[in-house]
């Protein structure tokens, strides 16, 4: 079964993970182990196939050692990049 993709801004916030993730030259398994998630988990949240909750957001941020409010501002600012509406 084809994984469901959710609106653009999860997208957004997925290549916020993703570019967060990549400036520290980390792989998916390292941010995984940094923060507590399985590797899967973490492809599934930077291609926005997932809704993530708060708490998995914090825990993102946490293993990304940034604020939270600076991984949101991140997405928002991919979003008003690629023209989505919030």
């Amino acid at each position: 079964m084809a994984a469901v993709k959710h609106s653009p801004a999860h997208s957004a916030l997925g290549r916020a993970v993703r570019w967060s993730r990549a400036r520290r030259d980390w792989s998916q398994d390292e941010l995984g182990l940094a923060a507590g998630l399985h590797r899967n988990y973490i492809g599934a949240i930077e291609r926005g196939e997932i809704n993530a909750t708060f708490s998995v957001l914090r825990r993102l941020a946490r293993g990304l050692q940034m604020p939270l409010s600076e991984l949101v501002a991140e997405g928002e600012k991919i979003e008003r990049e690629i023209g989505v509406a919030s």
